[in-house]
């Protein structure tokens, strides 16, 4: 169901939830309600809670304001100000009722909670979002946006088609090593001996909007690439999360010359990758930044 977003959320907004959050913080505390949940309890609720975040970007509606703590929230899009305030400049921006958010995957690794989404806001865009949970409320959030192609990848596929549900949970740690150990060795330091120790031949599905799928399909791209003269370099790896056969991976780098992070997400079956999405962008020099956390 599509909803048109009735307001903005405007700073006052933002103050007055947050001011209501603490007047009925007085008869419990969320905090301990929290402790007492089971580890799939609290991340059902925090992936829930990221999912109703997003979608008030577009509906407008101001509830979901109370899941992050006003105090300690923590910004690194860097074209955003910090803290609440910083995120309800950008929404003021915003023409009213234009803006979709679709949330197409979710996952939590501990006090982590990625999604991956379809934006309409300023323009089509595709996003993963990361968010910190503390005490059970969100403080700190990370993002990697990219503009949405006009067309598929020359296999026929989009930056967000494919499975959407995590399984496997019980070899999610090996599964992060087994993603993490892949994008050192062949993304960081070019070990592309290693390649088929990783990912069998073809059976390989590529979301990337300028790959095919295979290894066939990135070594097309990639000599395109040379003939063009760009280079894509990954130079460290930030973060790594998983949710069973999904691992996202948070990569700082740079493409055609330019200083870019990387978000990479990889499902696996059977300790292979087969399967991967992607955003790509570039980071604005340090003079453009609109608050002082980083990107990473």
């Amino acid at each position: 169901m599509k909803f048109r977003m009735s307001q903005l959320i405007s700073i006052a907004s933002f103050a007055a939830a947050a001011a209501g959050l603490a007047a009925c913080s007085s008869g419990s505390d969320p905090s301990e309600q929290h402790a007492a949940m089971t580890s799939e309890q609290k991340s059902a609720m925090q992936k829930q809670q990221v999912v109703e975040l997003l979608k008030s970007i577009e509906t407008g509606d101001t509830k979901p304001v109370s899941y992050i703590n006003p105090n300690k929230y923590i910004q690194h899009n860097l074209a955003v100000g910090d803290g609440l305030a910083g995120f309800g400049e950008v929404l003021k921006q915003l023409p009213k009722g234009s803006a979709k958010v679709n949330t197409v995957r979710v996952f939590g690794d501990g006090d982590y909670v990625f999604a991956h989404t379809d934006y309409n806001f300023f323009g089509p865009k595709i996003g993963f979002d990361i968010f910190r949970f503390e005490d059970g409320k969100i403080v700190e959030h990370w993002d990697n946006l990219q503009e949405t192609p006009t067309a598929p990848n020359p296999s026929g596929n989009t930056m967000l088609n494919g499975p959407t549900a995590s399984k496997d949970l019980e070899k999610t740690q090996k599964n992060k090593d087994l993603v993490r150990q892949f994008v050192d060795d062949i993304l960081v330091h070019g070990r592309m001996e290693k390649l088929t120790s990783y990912i069998e031949g073809d059976n390989y599905i590529q979301h990337n909007p300028q790959i095919g799928n295979g290894l066939s399909g990135l070594s097309i791209a990639l000599q395109a690439m040379a003939q063009q003269g760009i280079t894509m370099k990954y130079d460290r790896i930030h973060k790594v999360l998983g949710e069973g056969n999904f691992v996202l991976t948070v990569s700082e780098g740079s493409f055609a010359g330019k200083w870019t992070s990387y978000y990479d997400l990889f499902r696996v079956e059977n300790d292979k990758i087969v399967e991967h999405w992607d955003t790509i962008e570039a980071i604005p020099p340090m003079s453009d930044w609109k608050n002082r956390n980083g990107k990473f």
